[in-house]
């Protein structure tokens, strides 16, 4: 027995420390400030887009941040995606605040149900059911996420929330800048909301960054004070070269690539000086390129791609100088993307270098194809491979969804897939009508103001005050699924969308393939100009396999507090090229003949086998993945 107990003993161990050896991803948890953005769409960036460009030893970090999430959201949506992923031996970072900041300071939800339970239902559903209040419900999601992470046997970081660069008079960031609510904050009563309410300064009752410490201290877990950390980098740089520099020139929350760059130095720097993952994190102080290799993926035949890549470089020498970018033949570069060339030569000083640049390439024939990109300062050099692989559709049917959203939200559809109906999350038709007299088309559309929009409208009509990011309950969506026996290449997504009623609308297009778990930004916009229809277009390499579905996206806000103020569509179009399913054979008779079933042009199946063909009336089929008139 004692035998048998040892050998049990020995392969436990040696099992657990084979999970501690494969365990190598950090996993990040948090809102816009932390969340990933497609560079194409916009010159937004999250910390988490970089905090692995200082992981080593074959680390990796995965982002699962996303804009307008609190920390309910955050345990509720987030952390229930990343938990899928988490192994033991992971680590865990968790930074929420700034939306948790909702309604005063007040808790979202309870607002909400106030409102419910007094019968006043207009006002409920005018409350934005994010924020939770510092001391309680904060701290509970902040934990609840903490307590699983544990339980997984993965290693879990709090992080208090980076500032937001309000400065005061002092150049100092100001107390609400530092997510302390105490100068003016909202209670809910027993009688109902109170507003403008107040604590000194040595009183941290409505501190996001407090608490989450204290949070930290009582589960025992590390404690990351990005606050007072982000704080000090922003009054080192003072109030215009810290907008100027660091972020992207919408507001005072959200970062350009420096600023998010040197928000995840900081997190990497300030855990390796607490010991948590020392001997993996590096903090380089030569010439680095993020990414380390330019893998632009799959694209079509005649595409022009784009990707971003950033220098960055401490403690250089000389103090100033320049460093130059090359590329080989077939790739260009550009820091502004208008100016091309093949050579680049960026400016530095302080010993420090932070520059994004881009790189193009248009794929001419199919197959793949490589290069490389060298950044060099000085007697430093650092190669960038580049790679990618040009596909074809040739072969398949044509896919085009269209909902011209001129008098109703019906849909035309032309090939083997289904269509998705729209629907409304939070949001509702007004009416469909021009946005106004005076509105200006694209030129080239050659569409005058007549042409009429789906005019939408938040429920309820009024967009609340605070907003500087979508909701995640708040959206207008389509979709489009891959039909029985086909693959479904996506390569076209497009649509206008414009702001009514003044220039304060905004908006994030995005699409997914796994039911907004993740998403792919396709535009962004923050005060569109009233009455100019914004033509979107996405060219994306999206394979779906037969029932899965791409879903279309709009979330909407406004900036600042407004009522009757619509965002209008229409012409969204979904197009694609349906390609017969290798392998897929979902009818016995027809595999057990050799045989595909037949489809109609919307995605029925019409009969059992291809055998089946000559009794078919005529009209257009899709036969063994082929587009077949029936005459």
């Amino acid at each position: 027995m004692k035998t048998i107990r040892i050998v049990v003993f020995l392969l436990c161990t040696l099992l657990a420390s084979t999970v501690m050896v494969q365990a190598k991803k950090v996993h990040t948890l948090g809102d816009s400030t932390m969340a990933n953005y497609d560079e194409s769409a916009t010159v937004t960036r999250g910390w988490g887009m970089y905090f692995g460009n200082f992981l080593t030893n074959g680390w990796t970090s995965i982002n699962y941040a996303k804009g307008g999430r609190d920390s309910r959201g955050g345990y509720n949506e987030l952390w229930q995606t990343a938990k899928k992923n988490v192994e033991a031996g992971d680590y865990v970072i968790i930074t929420f605040g700034h939306n948790d900041e909702k309604n005063g300071g007040m808790d979202g939800v309870e607002l909400y149900n106030y409102y419910v339970n007094k019968g006043d239902m207009e006002a409920a559903k005018a409350v934005d059911q994010r924020g939770t209040i510092p001391s309680t419900t904060y701290k509970e999601y902040l934990g609840k996420m903490v307590d699983e992470a544990i339980a997984m046997g993965a290693t879990p970081i709090v992080c208090s929330p980076v500032c937001r660069s309000y400065f005061g008079s002092d150049g100092k960031i100001k107390r609400n800048g530092r997510h302390d609510l105490g100068d003016s904050f909202s209670i809910l009563t027993a009688d109902g909301p109170t507003t403008g309410n107040k604590v000194p300064a040595d009183d941290h009752t409505m501190d996001y960054g407090y608490h989450s410490q204290q949070l930290a201290s009582e589960k025992g877990v590390a404690f990351i004070d990005l606050t007072t950390a982000t704080a000090a980098l922003y009054e080192s740089y003072g109030d215009a070269k810290c907008h100027e520099y660091l972020f992207d020139g919408d507001g005072s929350t959200h970062f350009n690539t420096t600023g998010a760059l040197l928000v995840a130095r900081e997190c990497a720097r300030l855990m390796k000086a607490q010991g948590i993952m020392a001997d993996n994190i590096t903090l380089p102080v030569d010439i680095t390129v993020a990414p380390a290799t330019g893998d632009f993926g799959e694209a079509y035949v005649g595409q022009t791609l784009q990707k971003e890549f950033t220098i960055s470089g401490f403690g250089l020498t000389p103090e100033a100088g320049t460093a130059t970018v090359t590329a080989t033949e077939g790739i260009l570069l550009s820091t502004n993307k208008t100016d091309w060339q093949q050579t680049l030569t960026v400016n530095y000083a302080a010993s420090t270098l932070v520059q994004t640049f881009y790189a193009q390439l248009t794929l001419t024939q199919k197959g793949a194809v490589s290069g490389t990109i060298t950044v060099t300062q000085g007697d430093k050099q650092v190669n960038v491979p580049v790679s990618a692989t040009a596909i074809s559709l040739e072969g398949g049917t044509e896919v085009n969804a269209y909902w011209r959203l001129e008098k109703d939200d019906s849909y035309t559809l032309t090939g083997p897939a289904t269509a998705i109906d729209q629907t409304f999350e939070g949001m509702e038709v007004q009416r469909y009508a021009n946005p106004n007299s005076a509105t200006v088309w694209p030129e080239w559309t050659g569409y005058d103001a007549s042409r009429k929009m789906q005019r939408d409208l938040i429920v309820g009509g009024a967009w609340p005050a605070d907003e500087i990011d979508d909701n995640p309950a708040r959206y207008i969506q389509w979709g489009i699924t891959a039909a029985v026996g086909t693959e479904l290449k996506i390569d076209k997504l497009s649509l206008f969308a414009a702001g009514c009623g003044g220039n304060g609308i905004c908006c994030h297009a995005y699409y997914s393939t796994d039911n907004f778990e993740t998403r792919t930004t396709i535009f962004e916009m923050k005060k569109m100009p009233a009455n100019n229809p914004q033509y979107i277009e996405a060219t994306p390499v999206v394979t779906l396999k037969e029932g899965e579905q791409l879903l279309v996206r709009i979330y909407p806000w406004y900036n600042g507090a407004a009522s009757g103020k619509t965002i209008c569509l229409s012409d969204l179009t979904i197009h694609g090229m349906a390609m017969e399913a290798t392998g897929i054979l979902n009818q016995k008779t027809a595999a057990e003949k050799g045989n595909k079933p037949i489809y109609d042009l919307q995605g029925r199946q019409v009969a059992a086998d291809s055998l089946s063909a000559t009794s078919l009336k005529k009209g257009i089929y899709i036969i063994n993945g082929k587009k077949t008139v029936v005459k």
